[in-house]
């Protein structure tokens, strides 16, 4: 039944290897179920709720991708929108984690009605794919930032703004630690390493008695202690009506989801030869179907938007080719969501490795800018560095889309199929006008 329903014989693959691909995808991301807890619990959000709501995210949306589209693309709560949901939207905006995640919900309600009227794919067209790597390279910077940032490894500084911590006390030290073993088992290729780190220096903040090893019994409604607890209404109402801010904020959501998914999605058709002889990939109004209402059942169960995830490729390269390696990712994310209420137990600084090197492994999307074309290279350099300088993913992705719309202009290549780019330009120049 699983051979005819998924295409296997087709795809040259069996059960076996694709069990076997999803099990390895999930130990490469299972880090999420430890991390994206604590990232959304620095904005007040009950970690012991959210733990269980990425797990029912990831579950739901892995599945979903596999049965709808039948690609081996795996889905969980995304980094870098949840450190924009809580830094920014939470706590530079002062919005209530209520009133986030009502914004979360309109986003993906805004996602499908854009990719059942064919928006998001003209999107795609629009927008240069170094815009769509040095995004992802920001959002890397912007995670490491912060991970660096929570270890106390990177301090306030009055006279050079951020300086190095003291490096002997016990947090940095543990950070350290956890630094070396995650790339030490990384380099060895060793599945599940970001999980082992963490881990790891958990236990070893525990035994020191620098951390306390005490999870509280929970009950069943502490579970549900993030589902349903959206406030669209207040969502709608930012602002007196459907402001600036709520566009802002579902502006940021789609581009940085539209290209983690486009991103994510070439990388993983083409390591596994599923791309069409013409460079486009099948059935993409499928991937991006299932990919909004992965997003519409994150935002109800209590996390922040759900995306495809890169380690994706981990399941392909031991031969995942189908829907049945993230429906296998899927179920194993259900299967840990009674357990997953124990991470109120691991430290900060246990994560705050995972977050650095998280952010390392986005980096490698900066390689396919050119950068020996300005009119390539200036965009992505000013959308990479803005990021994390100015602590906010909407701000470099507006100085990207800004020079880049621009610099076509000045250099005469600007031409009638471009107007979709423009339009996002002048809305960009809108904002800071705004804000300023």
């Amino acid at each position: 039944m699983l051979t005819r329903f998924f295409n296997l014989e087709e795809h040259g693959t069996t059960v076996r290897t694709e069990l076997f691909a999803g099990l390895t995808t999930f130990l490469t991301m299972a880090y999420i179920i430890v991390v994206n807890p604590l990232v959304l619990g620095a904005a007040g959000m009950p970690v012991t709720g959210v733990a269980v709501a990425t797990c029912v995210s990831a579950g739901f949306g892995s599945i979903l991708m596999g049965l709808l589209s039948n690609y081996p693309l795996a889905l969980a709560p995304g980094m870098g929108l949840n450190a924009y949901f809580t830094y920014t939207v939470v706590k530079t905006m002062g919005l209530p984690w209520q009133v986030a995640l009502g914004c979360v919900f309109i986003s993906a309600v805004a996602f499908l009605l854009l990719t059942l009227a064919g928006v998001r794919q003209l999107i795609m067209n629009a927008i240069p794919r170094s815009l769509f790597a040095a995004v992802s390279g920001g959002i890397g910077l912007f995670i490491a930032f912060i991970g660096l940032k929570s270890a106390g490894i990177i301090v306030p500084s009055p006279g050079t703004t951020v300086g190095l911590g003291k490096l002997t006390a016990a947090g940095p030290a543990l950070a350290v630690l956890g630094l070396l073993v995650i790339a030490t088992l990384q380099t060895r290729a060793v599945k599940g390493a970001m999980l082992i780190g963490i881990l790891t220096v958990a236990a070893v903040a525990w035994t020191l008695g620098l951390a306390r090893f005490s999870p509280e019994p929970y009950h069943l409604a502490d579970l549900s202690a993030t589902a349903f607890r959206l406030n669209i209404p207040a969502a709608l109402d930012l602002k007196g009506g459907v402001g600036l801010s709520l566009i802002e904020i579902v502006f940021v959501f789609l581009f940085v989801d539209l290209f983690d998914n486009v991103g994510t999605l070439m990388a993983v058709t083409k390591r596994a030869g599923l791309v069409s002889a013409d460079g486009t990939v099948p059935r993409m109004r499928r991937i991006l179907l299932a990919d909004s209402i992965a997003m519409l059942v994150g935002a109800l169960a209590g996390t922040s938007p759900v995306t495809s995830y890169i380690e994706s490729t981990s399941g392909v390269a031991v031969g995942g080719r189908t829907g049945l390696t993230s429906v296998t990712v899927g179920a194993l994310f259900i299967c840990t969501l009674f357990v997953a209420p124990l991470v109120q137990a691991i430290p900060a600084v246990a994560t705050a490795p995972a977050l650095v090197l998280v952010g390392a492994m986005m980096m490698g999307a900066l390689a396919e800018v050119d950068w020996h074309e300005p009119g390539e290279a200036i965009p992505a350099f000013l959308t990479a560095v803005m990021i994390p300088l100015s602590y906010s993913i909407a701000n470099g992705l507006a100085f990207g889309i800004v020079s880049h719309a621009v610099l076509k202009f000045v250099r005469g290549q600007a031409c009638a199929r471009d107007w979709l780019v423009y339009v996002l330009a002048a809305l960009c120049v809108g904002r800071f006008i705004y804000l300023a």
